[in-house]
């Protein structure tokens, strides 16, 4: 086995996991923690990363690297996505993380953080459904990954990826584009669903969504939304991970979380405070392309892109 750290720095996000790697099988669990930096702050309007959100993800960065050592890691690997990727200063992000590192981040185009993503989320379904008693979901899958700046859909089954498309609509992008009252208006919320089905549009023109027999939904804004709709009294990730959101179930939250003003959504027990301004947003995105690809329930992942990376690392 080899000791791994794989991060991964998305729009909102940073996120370490430290693992254990064989030549076969899962990454075995050592250390997981997410911090929100909103490395994509203003990113949709200005074109570049904010010094401050730079200094955010230096600092979280730093923690990471430390603990890393401490646990004796091997090999180590980050991936930065869409806020990098969308930056006319990346460089100055790439060279804190070269100063923090000893290495430089790989800045991965859209099809491969998708890779990523099914690569961590599907490997761990089987022992999901296990423990909560339940079948093992039908391929193929269809993984959809909302981040801050950008939402991957991928079909594969259990030999790989079949197709694949990344497209702007993020939590963090759709808040700062259109949900900016608290709460939003319905105007805001048309708008921003309209962004969605049209990016939907691209979507489905280039991957065959229909063929999927189970979505498997990741990242903070689809476990969060599984916390609320099962009305779990603090966030249980063991609890989450695996469980199956109906459509209906789907709908209901995300309709309390875009009439909730910001006050009410803070005070939700299972919500992370880095969420709390985005969480409407990326909960649009769950309903909208449920509600569009007419699909009945969500299977949802804890495992993820980080998951992916660990896996790189063998």
């Amino acid at each position: 086995m080899t000791r791994v750290a794989a991060v991964d720095c998305g729009t909102n996000s940073l996120r370490l996991l430290v693992a254990d790697v064989g030549p076969t099988g899962g990454p075995v669990e050592v250390l997981r923690r997410m911090e929100v930096v909103r490395l994509g702050q203003g990113v949709d309007a200005t074109g570049r990363l904010a010094p401050e959100a730079i200094e955010r993800a230096r600092v979280v960065l730093t923690e990471y690297a430390e603990q890393a050592r401490e646990l004796g890691v091997e090999r180590t690997r980050m991936v930065a996505t869409s806020a990098s990727r969308d930056a006319a200063n990346r460089a100055d992000f790439e060279g804190m993380v070269q100063s923090v590192l000893g290495q430089l981040p790989d800045v991965v185009p859209g099809l491969e953080e998708a890779a990523l993503s099914f690569a961590g989320a599907t490997g761990s379904l089987a022992a999901a459904a296990a423990a909560h008693g339940a079948a093992v979901p039908a391929a193929p899958y269809l993984v959809v990954d909302i981040g801050g700046g950008s939402t991957e859909f991928v079909l594969g089954d259990d030999d790989g990826v079949r197709a694949a498309r990344s497209v702007d609509i993020g939590c963090v992008r759709l808040t700062e584009r259109h949900l900016h009252g608290d709460p939003p208006t319905a105007d805001e919320i048309q708008r921003a669903e309209s962004d969605i089905r049209a990016a939907l549009v691209e979507v489905v023109a280039e991957v065959p969504v229909h063929e999927a027999a189970t979505l498997v939904g990741l990242a903070g804004s689809v476990t969060t939304v599984a916390a609320l709709a099962m009305d779990l009294p603090a966030y249980d990730a063991a609890t989450i991970h695996g469980s199956r959101i109906p459509v209906g179930a789907v709908r209901s939250v995300t309709a309390g979380l875009l009439t909730s003003t910001r006050a009410r959504r803070a005070a939700l027990p299972v919500m992370h405070p880095g969420r709390v301004d985005v969480i409407g947003g990326g909960s649009l995105v769950l309903r909208v392309v449920m509600d569009a690809l007419a699909i009945d329930e969500v299977v949802v992942s804890e495992h993820d892109i980080l998951d992916g990376i660990a896996l790189s690392l063998r």
